[in-house]
């Protein structure tokens, strides 16, 4: 099960035009966001059997500025139907819900420790 965030392709495509250290930053950022979303998701999903918890997990990609999390075993083709619900089974979603509150957390994350990073490097003498 995959979410698809558009404009995403052109977003990484500029957060590796920048320079490296605030490339590290956005790795941080992306980082902290995953594992927020991978929390909130984990305390809302459904908990009959336990393997969607057990299952749930974070890969990144683009050098750890894109991270995807989710369920990734064949196996577990089961947590869309918890996501959006069937005829028998009643909509659960967990997955979409962490998502979408990290949506605007980590644009606040990410102006944040960009802001830092620039004033880290001004003190320090780094952008001369």
């Amino acid at each position: 099960m995959t979410v698809q965030v558009h404009g995403l392709d052109a977003l990484v495509r500029q957060l590796k035009a920048m320079p490296e250290q605030l490339q590290d930053v956005m790795r941080r950022v992306v980082k902290e966001s995953a594992a927020d979303v991978q929390r909130e998701t984990l305390l809302n999903v459904r908990r009959d059997t336990g393997k969607l918890q057990n299952d749930l997990a974070t890969r990144y990609t683009d050098g750890g500025l894109r991270a995807e999390v989710g369920w990734f075993n064949r196996t577990d083709f089961y947590a869309w139907f918890n996501e959006v619900g069937t005829k028998s089974i009643p909509a659960k979603p967990a997955l979409g819900p962490a998502i979408e509150g990290e949506r605007n957390r980590i644009r606040d994350r990410a102006v944040t420790e960009i802001n830092k990073a620039i004033k880290d490097l001004g003190r320090s003498g780094g952008g001369r």
